[in-house]
């Protein structure tokens, strides 16, 4: 997300870093390209007349032009602009003082709602929540279907009906199930349509007086950009929205919705969708976001990501593994599943300031089944020692793997590499993979 942003952006900033000393002529060079890229990233052109607006009036300041490191502090303005935009500070759920905790999720049909609502149960499940969702799509049988087999999958309870036709009643009989079953939060998937009509409105609104709801949350699909910041308006300004949850985020290189959406609406954006699976939504923290957007990164989002996928006893072991020299193909494969588990590579590294600098770098995944399959097709021994692997023991794993001897030659020799850094490590006080736990 913001690629085409990012590197816009970072042709400008070389520029004005380049120089020792800034003219207003070069501020007002530079923000006429600002206001360029931010329009061709398809954010709203009176959100960018009033972010030019503010950076120049900051940048032309004296103390900027008159400064030791003048780009610099251009960059800087630009970025605190940007976080003030994004929303300045990060939003969270509010939780009703008396469970359940009500949210309504509402949007256009298409939009992700159904699936984002079974992400979002499934994030307050892992902070140890009792979920509740509710099927009250109910014009389209396919939405009651797609709700209950996602529960499924996250052992979420749904509630449903393929009888009742109100979705004030089945709301209402919902909750009341929720306070018997002692359920803390409650999700509501409602209705949407392809567009915006009066009875979608007047049954969301129904609903939201009937239930009381503590949150009403707005999902839009950020590819659509200026479309989701209006759609979103309109919600906000017929039912009324707490929140926002941008879906999507990963296949939109431009960031316009996201960049509008708050300036537009005057409501957050609370989460963002950032993959297909089940667990990729994310709290939306403004001044991360616009970290990435300038390219600097984003290393605490890294570590929490990390956090979760590798406990501190794991880590532990691991070190102790490594510093004795007993790291094997099955530590291997455990190290490549938990990296997996923590998003798509290319997004991971796209956190680590710098990266996206770096050219020529091909981030194929498909490497990481590969890599799994030539260990699984190893014996317990080979794992366990890889000197046992000679030229028959390849091609048996080779064949059982469906890859190539020269796949295996290829891992091997990576293999030894690893186990060389890793000899340089031993004694050394300067591995200790707990350290990535004590920032939590």
């Amino acid at each position: 997300m913001f690629n085409a942003l990012n590197e816009k952006l970072e042709v400008i900033f070389k520029s004005l870093k380049g120089k020792g000393y800034l003219k207003e002529d070069d501020i007002d060079v530079a923000m006429k390209e600002i206001r360029l890229a931010l329009l061709e990233a398809d954010v709203n052109f009176k959100v960018v007349k009033g972010f030019v607006q503010r950076v120049k009036e900051k940048a032309v300041g004296k103390e900027v032009l008159e400064s030791l490191t003048p780009g610099q502090q251009v960059v800087k303005i630009v970025h605190d602009e940007l976080r003030n935009l994004l929303g300045k500070d990060n939003e969270k759920i509010r939780i009703a003082p008396n469970p359940p905790t009500i949210i309504m999720m509402v949007g256009l049909h298409g939009s992700g709602k159904t699936t984002t609502s079974a992400k979002l149960a499934k994030y307050f499940k892992t902070q140890g929540r009792r979920v509740l969702m509710v099927a009250a799509d109910l014009q389209r049988p396919a939405a009651i279907d797609q709700l209950i087999t996602l529960g499924k999958q996250i052992d979420i309870p749904v509630f449903h009906s393929r009888q009742l036709k109100d979705p004030v009643k089945l709301c209402m009989e919902a909750v009341t199930d929720a306070k018997k079953e002692a359920r803390e939060v409650v999700i509501v998937d409602t209705a949407g349509r392809l567009h915006i009509d009066d009875s979608l409105m007047e049954e969301l609104k129904s609903v939201k007086e009937t239930i009381e709801p503590w949150e009403v949350l707005f999902v839009a699909d950020a590819m659509t950009g200026q479309d989701a910041v209006n759609i979103a308006g309109a919600f906000n300004e017929k039912i009324g929205i707490d929140g926002i949850i941008l879906t999507k985020m990963d296949g939109d290189a431009r960031g316009g919705a996201a960049l509008s959406i708050r300036e537009v609406t005057g409501r957050p954006i609370k989460f963002i969708g950032v993959g297909e699976k089940i667990d990729m939504l994310e709290q939306f923290y403004p001044e991360r976001v616009a970290s990435r957007i300038l390219g600097m990164g984003d290393v605490i989002s890294f570590i929490e990501k990390a956090q979760e996928s590798f406990d501190q006893k794991e880590a532990l072991a691991l070190r102790d593994k490594i510093l004795n020299e007993r790291f094997t193909f099955d530590d291997l494969k455990e190290q490549l599943k938990k990296i997996r588990s923590m998003g798509p590579l290319e997004n991971l590294l796209n956190m680590i300031p710098g990266f996206n600098k770096m050219k020529g770098i091909n981030i194929d995944e498909k490497q990481f089944i590969k890599i799994e399959a030539i260990i699984n097709s190893m014996t317990k021994q080979e794992r366990e020692n890889a000197q046992l692997i000679n030229g028959s023991r390849k091609k048996r794993i080779a064949k059982g793997s469906g890859t190539e001897v020269v796949d295996i030659n290829r891992l091997l020799k990576q293999y030894k590499e690893m186990k060389k850094m890793m000899k340089m490590f031993k004694g050394k006080k300067a591995l200790k993979l707990s350290n990535l736990f004590s920032m939590k």
